[in-house]
């Protein structure tokens, strides 16, 4: 490695901006890391996100990127907008309308339906996804002009509400009769203001495509539509208050202090308690053996000596068992 560097092992928290791809994301942090001098670093993300969506795009550097996976399972919170009135290809900006509606809901059907899409639901994800049919992608198919069929899946929706209550206003309470587990949004009783579009905040499981969501919403309140703003605002432990721009990023391959950005590879594991390990046994962990005669409650623990993360560590029983280990230098010895 030029000018000394030592491997970095972490988080950059990056606020992807619309119309780069996770992988471009990916490949900006190589570049800058290599013009910092820091040689060739093992880089992934933690999960994709869209070209059009912008937004929290963890991307974990060297040992950080043994907890990709995790965070791939993470669920996600994302702010989007739903337009009314027309259906898209893509269920997006980007696609050819395919249907169109005359018909707006009333803001009160709209906080009304968000109860029924709570919970475990089922969905069929967009034509073009990244889901492989017959060994290609559904989106090839989908351009190549073919008739993409998916098949549905469950997805669990944590929560689901407005982003704001129409600038400050409170949503009215629905007036509209329930048919079939679904507010009638047609009911000439109700109120009166009609909404062109709505901006939500859903926090979902791995798996589920927003996109689709949003469409789902829109047939169930009688009319059409597509997202035209999306943007993660929580990938895991991680929020939009932790994430760079790509300008600040681009600052790192021009000498600014990497440290300034970066976040400690246990900032992905926030929610796992930590177990402290003598200097006596952190060889033995490092090996892989098992540590027994533990106090700790049967759970997983990050295992630590001198605050460096040493590994994840599985205690049930009393007994420890290595479940990742992590090669990070103790600076203490």
């Amino acid at each position: 490695m030029s000018a000394g560097l030592p491997h970095p092992h972490g988080w950059i928290i990056l606020d992807k901006p619309h119309g780069l791809g996770s992988t471009q994301a990916v490949a900006a942090v190589k570049r800058n890391l290599r013009a910092a001098g820091y040689g060739k670093v093992k880089v992934g993300h933690g999960g994709t996100l869209d070209p059009l969506a912008q937004g929290v795009l963890p991307i974990a550097l060297g040992e950080a990127t043994k907890l990709a996976g995790r965070m791939l399972d993470a669920s996600k919170t994302y702010e989007f907008t739903v337009q009314f009135g027309e259906e898209t290809s893509t269920l997006d900006a980007e696609g050819e309308v395919v249907s169109t509606s005359d018909r707006r809901p009333p803001m009160a059907a709209v906080a009304a339906v968000l109860e029924h899409f709570t919970g475990e639901i089922e969905q069929v994800p967009p034509a073009y996804s990244a889901l492989k049919v017959d060994g290609k992608r559904a989106y090839d198919l989908a351009r190549a002009g073919e008739d993409v069929k998916l098949k549905s899946r469950v997805v669990t929706i944590h929560s689901l509400e407005p982003a704001s209550t129409y600038e400050g206003a409170e949503l009215p309470d629905s007036t509209f009769s329930l048919s079939v587990g679904r507010p009638d949004p047609f009911n000439p009783t109700g109120p009166l203001e009609m909404a062109d579009s709505v901006t939500l905040v859903a926090n979902v499981s791995k798996g589920t495509y927003i996109r689709s969501l949003a469409r789902d919403i829109s047939y169930a309140l009688g009319t059409v539509g597509h997202v035209t703003f999306l943007r993660r605002i929580k990938a895991g432990p991680f929020t939009e208050g932790q994430a760079i721009s790509l300008d600040r990023l681009n600052e790192i391959g021009k000498g600014a202090p990497l440290e300034d950005v970066i976040l400690p590879v246990e900032a992905g594991l926030d929610d796992i308690p930590a177990l402290t390990l003598r200097s006596d046994t952190v060889e033995a962990v490092r090996q892989g053996r098992v540590l027994t005669g533990l106090p700790q409650a049967d759970g997983l623990y990050l295992a630590k000596h001198n605050d460096v993360p040493v590994a994840l560590m599985e205690v049930s029983g009393g007994t420890a068992k290595v479940v990742r280990g992590f090669n990070i230098p103790d600076v203490a010895e």
